[in-house]
């Protein structure tokens, strides 16, 4: 039976191959899988090496502590591909770990797969000279990444973007409404600052200060405030002393629930702006970071835009509020434009079809079956 030994070292990359699985076993049903995962690819079946939230660290503070226990679970993770010589090795995103990973195990010959492209393109290019030799097929979630990634040999394949098959477009506004006791008037604003610490500390505050200016203007607006579940509690002590205090939701369905009802949404830049745009929700993307960081990051980012949409849509579709733009004045009256504009709320949703049927896989496909049959034709013999 082939075996597929798959790697994941966080809750997105946990539901990319608990999909994945599922889309493999649908063409090809006889596979046997192992590796590391979490809840999601549990489900599908695969029984972890070792807990995924040992590798689901960010941020050097947080790393730092644990640099010994990482190093642990990588000599653990080599030994066991070595002991059990899968036909193929996929590793999914995390490159702190799967990269390392995929160059400890390259000695062994294995098949190597590497799903979901590391972002250089975006800042820092000259880090795509480390990878050549790392994986044998590299699967891309952006139309635009095997352009950058061919030349050097990498052996890219675009296989279309996993939030085709998020259903941040199946949202329920009525059951959100009902559950949370919003009434026809109340105008719901989607706020979404991030999931880590340092993100949070300086987006929180301005978003206080925002809702505090835009309560005059619009006073049926209630605060939504989507929260990874870990930081969860401390958001809800962050917004205790808002002027309306938020709603706070922390699960997937409830959060598409919420974008459904929403009538404008104020997010960082990231992959949120690709869940609000499938969602038809019109927004702003704001981000703050200190001022040494900011001056580095416009000497390192080598694209004109931050926010996803915007780089898919190759123009300004949403405003992005950076650094001194990321006050409240300027976030409350971008916002404000937003609820009382329609013709910009129209003009960005046009833009939203647009923009994300560059993400469809070339052949129509859903993603994680583009990515299934991609890694079938790289397994061996």
């Amino acid at each position: 039976m082939t075996l597929i030994y798959l790697v994941a070292g966080e809750a997105s990359g946990d539901v990319l191959g608990a999909r994945l699985i599922e889309a493999l076993r649908r063409q090809v049903p006889d596979l046997a899988f192992t590796g590391i995962g979490g809840a999601r690819m549990a489900e599908q079946g695969l029984v972890s090496l070792f807990p995924m939230q040992d590798l689901a660290v960010m941020g050097l503070a947080e790393i730092l502590p644990r640099v010994l226990k990482l190093r642990a679970r990588l000599a653990q993770a080599v030994a066991d591909v070595t002991a059990k010589r899968p036909d193929i090795l996929i590793t999914i995103d995390s490159p702190g770990f799967t990269l390392r990973l995929l160059r400890a195990t390259a000695p062994l010959g294995i098949r190597r797969v590497h799903y979901v492209a590391p972002q250089v393109w975006a800042w820092r290019q000259g880090r795509v000279k480390h990878f050549p030799g790392l994986w044998d097929q590299l699967l891309c979630l952006l139309p635009f990444e095997p352009a950058f990634f061919a030349p050097f040999g990498l052996n890219p394949v675009f296989v279309g973007h996993p939030v085709l098959q998020s259903g941040a477009d199946q949202g329920d506004a009525l059951r959100f409404r009902a559950g949370f006791g919003l009434d026809g008037g109340a105008h719901p604003l989607v706020l979404m600052p991030g999931s880590r610490r340092t993100e949070t500390a300086r987006l929180m505050p301005v978003f206080r200060d925002t809702l505090a200016l835009l309560a005059g203007r619009h006073p049926a607006l209630v605060p939504v405030l989507a929260a990874a579940p870990a930081i969860a509690p401390e958001l809800s002590a962050m917004a205790a002393g808002w002027p309306t205090r938020p709603i706070i939701v922390t699960d997937p369905q409830t959060r598409y629930d919420a974008f459904a009802a929403a009538a404008a949404a104020l997010t960082k830049s990231g992959t949120s702006t690709l869940e609000l745009a499938l969602a038809g929700v019109p927004m702003a993307v704001t981000y703050r970071v200190n001022p040494l960081s900011a001056l580095l990051a416009r000497r390192l980012i080598k694209v004109p835009h931050v926010a996803m949409i915007n780089l898919l849509a190759r123009r300004g579709l949403v405003p992005e509020l950076l650094q001194q733009d990321c006050t409240p004045a300027t976030l409350a009256e971008t916002i404000g434009t937003l609820l009382d504009n329609p013709a910009a709320t129209t003009t960005q949703r046009a833009g939203f079809t647009a923009a994300l049927a560059t993400l469809e896989a070339p052949d129509g496909a859903l993603p994680a079956d583009a990515a299934a049959r991609a890694i079938l034709e790289a397994l061996p013999g």
